[in-house]
């Protein structure tokens, strides 16, 4: 489907839904694949320190994220709005705004972090004899933030406009040229000099700036809505007003990411005290999870964008249309990956463990907690459709709720009952839970307001 034409005019709506979703959950699972090629290469060719040196940037990497995937989630909600009122000036001003914000904040980031890069690792707790391989690896990341924040920012705001396709075509050639890339430099091959720990870090940020340029002329080249042209590049500017607007928006995104990853903390350590085969197996299940949820994530954040672009067009009739569609592709979709994971639950313990008494460990968790991710792929698409009307505020407290009042006590209490197997029923009854709360408050609630465009 072009750019162009409006997801909500094509004449069979499940199948713009379909056509929307497919390149979307192609470009999820490309993304992680991206980061997992990576680590594969460091730990064949730099040996464990080197693992142990890029892993301890995963937590600062993530607050990081925490910020432009917050960023992201406002301005395309936004950019969903404005498209779907046809109104390209205004479609121009967010995805300005957006880019001033994430080159300024991106700039900071940059230089703080390399200058406070050692101090920032020793608050972490880094082993000192992987110091001298972590410090220039997270260097080298923080400096190129800039690249990867416009680079993330600028793939998402693509969907808001109805373009899912170029960013699976930027996932990919990302992949395409870190396998190209990172060997060559972490070897020194074809006359290149060894560069060791910080191949890796180039590497990305190369294949970062080599797919923004390709973008340039691939947009341009497509006459694309979203073309960096000179109408485009003069609003990148400061626009307090829309600045605030994407922020109210965003925060809460970024705030509960950050809830979600210090809760994973607090059960991993309640994991770890079942010793290394409960850990094993706690990794693999997550290995097994998260790719049946790219899926519910993904149809998530389409029908966000279905939505935003429903509420702009002034057609809020459209949203319980938007609403059931999301619900059904979730039944059909996740709950097809659901059922193959529990008939090949054996198949796929065993692509991560080989000791055979840890497969049946991590078979009996899966078996625990695989159904409700179709009540946590329900309870997301409530929550993105309430924001993109700008109700932001309301399922994140539900989602810091359902985590703070019974994942986690559940997870402890559960834990003392039935062992292990309780951290699982407690993941379980959170995600029902949560779907029943998201769900209620969308029904009861926010249902009955009157929504308008915010922009």
């Amino acid at each position: 489907m072009s750019p162009r034409q409006n997801l909500l005019h094509h004449p069979q709506f499940w199948k713009a839904f379909l056509i929307f979703l497919v390149p979307l959950i192609a470009t999820n699972i490309l993304q992680n694949l991206s980061g997992t090629i990576n680590t594969i290469f460091v730990g064949q060719m730099l040996g464990v320190d080197a693992i142990a040196a890029i892993a301890v940037f995963f937590p600062i990497l993530f607050c990081m994220m925490a910020f432009v995937i917050g960023l992201s989630a406002g301005a395309t909600v936004l950019v969903g709005q404005a498209w779907g009122a046809q109104n390209i000036e205004k479609v121009h001003c967010v995805v300005g705004s957006t880019l001033f914000m994430t080159l300024t904040g991106g700039s900071a980031i940059a230089l703080l972090g390399v200058i406070f890069a050692k101090h920032i690792l020793l608050f972490l707790g880094v082993d000192p004899k992987v110091m001298h391989l972590s410090l220039p690896y997270v260097q080298w990341m923080l400096a190129g933030s800039p690249v990867l924040f416009i680079y993330i920012i600028y793939t998402s705001i693509l969907r808001g406009v109805g373009d899912s396709t170029t960013p699976m075509l930027a996932s990919g050639l990302t992949i395409l040229i870190g396998l190209m890339v990172t060997p060559v430099l972490i070897a020194g091959y074809f006359g290149f000099p060894k560069m060791g720990i910080i191949a890796p870090a180039i590497a990305t940020i190369i294949g970062f700036l080599s797919v923004l340029v390709f973008l340039y002329f691939y947009l341009n080249k497509k006459h694309h809505p979203l073309k960096l042209d000179r109408a485009l590049i003069s609003h990148i500017k400061h626009q307090p007003e829309l600045s605030r607007l994407i922020l109210k928006l965003g925060v809460p995104t970024g705030i509960q990411m950050v809830t979600n990853s210090v809760a994973g903390l607090v059960i991993i350590g309640l994991v770890n005290k079942y010793g290394s085969h409960a850990t094993a197996a706690y990794g693999a299940v997550n290995q097994v999870l998260n790719y049946i949820q790219f899926p519910a994530l993904s149809i998530s954040i389409a029908a966000s964008i279905f939505a935003a672009q429903a509420i702009g067009a002034g057609k809020s009739e459209l949203l319980s249309k938007v609403t059931k569609t999301a619900l059904t592709m979730n039944i059909v979709i996740t709950g097809t990956l659901v059922g193959l994971a529990y008939l090949f639950s054996k198949y796929l313990m065993a692509l991560f463990i080989t000791d055979p008494s840890v497969v049946i460990l991590g078979q009996q968790l899966l078996f625990i907690v695989l159904w409700s991710i179709l009540f946590f792929g329900a309870s997301a698409i409530f929550a993105s459709i309430m924001r993109a009307s700008g109700t932001v505020n309301v399922p994140m407290f539900i989602n810091i709720a359902a985590i703070a009042f019974i994942e986690l006590p559940c997870a402890y209490l559960f834990s003392h009952h039935w062992g292990l197997q309780g951290i699982w029923y407690a993941y379980a009854l959170s995600f029902f839970s949560l779907c029943i709360l998201q769900g209620s408050y969308y029904q009861f609630v926010w249902k009955k307001k009157t929504v308008k465009v915010l922009l």
